[in-house]
């Protein structure tokens, strides 16, 4: 049994009670009376601090004594009250953990010492306790946050480099020991506090208190719990619940050490601002909670299964529902390939393709996939002439090319450029829409002009052509011009490209085009390479005749109309108005101008309407100016935000701004250097909850894209991540995405689950984090605490590998990585299975 920290009963006994009994009656009385006087002296429980470390092989970092701000999540400009979640649910709060070069007295216990160590350490604590405690204490008071690495002599070679660093501090290193062997001691106290191991832990090393909590699990932590059996009840990590629970009553705090084995005539209690006794209610509260927290565990206590669909390893919800796919009353304006989500969203986890292996890193996925990662061969038998897609060996290579540009996409995007030079490629042009996209090569190869390209095509006969793309680690999405608007604010693309994209934009009054010039910025471009623009066959001619009588009632301006001889293709590029000018002076209000209840920024599951919106003329509204050039643009706040109050209620330039800065320290001070993820391995990337795209802003030298998604009950920013020259999209979380199992390589979610989890289950919403996560994949949570535990026993029952948690003032940071794992038992999905 370990010995309490304060405890000034230690156990011992008199070793006759034959001899001097009366002395030793009088002796043991006084000590009595003397240890419960001084024991008033001791300090409350509520000021100590807490650390919980779970080390591994994986995350290996060595945290300060002293330096607590390492783990200060500072926001830039933003004030305290901002950075909390207002009205809308959102916040600006984050827990950056930074690698500040001030760090102290590093801390290195070796598991094959670590028996020996603790032993020692409780007999060399409890001296200290009988001669020198107010010396302890004020050491304890002074402790800040440490880091065991249970791993080899790697990193005592890291630990004697950082303890370089170490001076800046002015505090003296040769409190290591002493710390060492307070840490080990305090370890058992909490032991004999809890009462109960941690199943999930392996050795843990704690320190009481309920101020902060980091963890860092890695791939050897089963290994480290086996070779550490006999200390394992020794050492408990203290719940983040149980931190909850003392940090609401730290005016009344109250902990009993458990009597067990030779000490078990003895009860020690540490005292309260309420003396020696705790209360009625504090005891009631602390067992309501505790009952809460076992009910908790329970309900959580979840049961995967595997999801059985026709679709199998490329299963989507919303587009796979063919139980009301086949109750659609038409299918000729493509509903079939719109979104039908299921009444409830899926529980289960889609399967693996056999031989599935982690994807191959950019930039050479460009240029080539693993087979069995995507193993559909049709579209290399239908297109491989035309250089879309082959197969060669175990892999899927991609030469580049297109219908349009078989001789490879870079000569094609510089003959867009030679066409009409004010393109500007990666200048004034940084955002592009590409519809009926392929494989993508175009948006792959725009990369190297700095142009981002947002792709998308449908799910159809041109199987997995978006998956290919996704695989290859070009941004892409499943989906298509029907019958509702696409998923994105109006006037926000630069240009938008259109080859052999099998869109019939002449119909119907040309509906499907006008919804391109609603997402079209004033002054932008239309890139149509298409058979009619260069073939003479009767269809052609007609479509040709067509289309030009209506890009004219539309007031598109005809800039050129250009062959590519190498390619031996052409096309036809358009430009929108800046002005009204064109639609007053037109003799026929055809198309019709929308009118002014129409809003041309609502975009979620919002019927086409076949009208035009007039263009903004006012100099501060949005779309009435060009944004600067790139990369001015990205940290430039838009010239329309003048008179706006932002999400986080400063003036919305000054906020942005703020915002910027606040992402910037997150990420070069806590994600790229923090977390033991190799970002060379990294290419895709989700932000759920975007905001302005500071996150995304922030990654802008990495060699990553990131999709950043504004979810529809959250504030309208996405404008303003198209005017910093990135993109996005809406979306509901309480639906799947439109992508395919498998896309992302790093999820970030930003106080995200703690309001959607208001309006659907999080279970269902973690099911389709699994879904669109990569194997090996990352998870980065930033919510409350609360949150921040359900996610943590979910991910623990996915078999996920718990790499970082961290915590602070009811605010906490949670790394995931996903693993291979998946469950055996399998769920129909009766609305997936034709």
């Amino acid at each position: 049994m370990a010995t309490g920290k304060y405890s000034r009963v230690d156990g011992r006994k008199s070793s006759s009670y034959c001899s001097l009994a009366t002395i030793v009656v009088f002796v043991i009385f006084c000590l009595v009376g003397i240890w419960m006087f001084m024991s008033s002296s001791i300090v409350p429980v509520k000021n100590s601090k807490f650390l919980s470390v779970e080390t591994g092989n994986e995350v290996k970092q060595t945290l300060s004594k002293s330096d607590s701000k390492q783990f200060d999540d500072t926001s830039g400009d933003l004030s305290g009250a901002e950075t909390r979640e207002d009205g809308s649910g959102l916040s600006s709060k984050g827990l950056g953990i930074t690698n500040e070069d001030n760090l102290l007295d590093n801390l290195v216990v070796e598991s094959n010492n670590e028996e020996k160590e603790s032993q020692d350490s409780a007999e060399k604590n409890q001296e200290e306790n009988h001669a020198n405690e107010s010396s302890d204490e004020k050491t304890e008071s002074e402790s800040g946050q440490k880091m065991v690495d249970e791993d080899d002599g790697k990193d005592r070679e890291t630990n004697s480099r950082d303890r370089e660093s170490d001076l800046e501090t002015g505090e003296a290193q040769n409190e290591g020991g002493e710390m060492k062997n307070k840490l080990h001691t305090e370890s058992e106290e909490s032991s004999g506090e809890n009462g109960s191991d941690s199943a999930e832990s392996g050795k843990n090393y704690g320190v009481d208190g309920t101020a902060d909590k980091l963890k860092h699990v890695g791939k050897e932590a089963n290994l480290t719990k086996e070779k550490n059996g006999k200390n394992q009840d020794e050492h408990l990590e203290l719940s983040a619940d149980h931190n909850i629970v003392e940090s609401k009553e730290n005016n009344q705090a109250s902990n009993e050490i458990l009597p067990a084995g030779a000490q078990s005539e003895i009860l020690t209690e540490t005292t309260t601002q309420n003396g020696a006794w705790s209360t009625q209610a504090v005891e009631s509260q602390n067992e309501k909670k505790s009952q809460q927290s076992s009910t908790y565990s329970k309900k959580n206590d979840h049961h995967w299964k595997l999801c059985k669909s026709t679709a199998g390893p490329d299963y989507i919800p919303c587009l796979d529902n063919w139980q009301v796919i086949r109750k659609l009353p038409s299918t000729m304006h493509y509903e079939h390939r719109e979104r039908h989500c299921p009444d409830e969203a899926p529980t289960c986890l889609v399967p693996l393709p056999e031989g599935y292996n982690r994807s191959v890193k950019w930039p050479k996925s460009r240029d080539k996939i693993w087979y069995y990662n995507v193993p559909h061969t049709k579209l290399a038998e239908v297109k491989g002439h035309q250089n879309w897609v082959k197969v060669t060996g175990e892999y899927l290579t991609f030469p580049g090319g297109g219908t349009q540009f078989v001789n490879g996409a870079l000569h094609y995007i510089d003959f867009i450029q030679e066409s009409v030079p004010e393109i500007a490629w990666g200048k004034r042009t940084r955002v592009v829409l590409d519809v009926g996209c392929g494989v993508a090569s175009f948006g792959g190869y725009l990369f190297e002009r700095n142009v981002l390209a947002m792709s998308f095509a449908p799910k159809d006969e041109h199987e997995a052509q978006v998956q290919f793309a996704l695989e290859r680690g070009i941004p892409a999405i499943l989906n298509v011009m029907g019958t509702k608007r696409l998923p994105f604010p109006s006037s926000v693309f630069d240009l938008v490209h259109c080859a052999r994209c099998r869109v019939p934009w002449h119909v119907e009054g040309g509906k499907l085009l006008l919804e391109l010039n609603r997402v079209l910025r004033p002054g932008g471009y239309f890139v149509w390479s298409a058979t009619p623009v260069y073939r003479k066959g009767p269809e052609d001619v007609g479509i040709w005749q067509e289309m030009s009588r209506l890009t004219k009632s539309m007031c598109w301006e005809l800039v050129v109309v250009k062959k590519d001889k190498l390619n031996n293709v052409g096309a036809a590029i358009y430009r929108k108005p800046t002005s009204n000018d064109c639609y007053n002076k037109r003799s026929r209000n055809a198309p019709p101008l929308c009118e002014e209840s129409d809003d041309p920024n609502a975009a979620w599951d919002v019927p086409l309407q076949a009208c035009m919106h007039k263009v903004p003329v006012d100099l501060t509204k949005r779309g009435s100016l060009w944004p600067a050039q790139w990369p001015e643009r990205l940290e430039k706040p838009p010239y329309w935000l003048n008179s706006q109050v932002g999400v986080y209620g400063k003036a919305a330039q000054s906020d942005l701004t703020a915002d910027y800065s606040h992402w910037k320290k997150v990420v070069s001070q806590s994600y790229l250097s923090g977390m033991g993820i190799d970002w060379s391995s990294v290419r895709n990337v989700i932000d759920m909850k975007a905001v302005y795209g500071g996150f995304a802003a922030a990654m802008k030298d990495l060699k990553v894209w990131v999709m950043n998604v504004v979810p529809i009950d959250s504030p309208d920013t996405l404008p303003i991540i198209y005017e910093r020259g990135l993109f996005g999209m809406y979306h509901d979380w309480c639906e799947s995405f439109n992508t395919y199992p498998r896309t992302y390589d790093v999820v970030h979610a930003d106080h995200l689950f703690s309001s959607i989890k208001k309006r659907c289950k999080l279970v269902a919403v973690i099911a389709e984090v699994d879904r669109i996560l990569r194997p090996e994949g990352k998870l980065i949570l930033r919510d409350n605490l609360e949150t921040i535990s359900e996610v943590e026993s979910m991910a623990k029952s996915l078999q996920w590998e718990i790499r970082m948690i961290y915590s602070k003032d009811n605010e906490g940071l949670l790394c995931v990585r996903k693993t291979f794992w998946r469950p055996t038992e399998e769920e129909p999905i009766k609305s997936a299975i034709v």
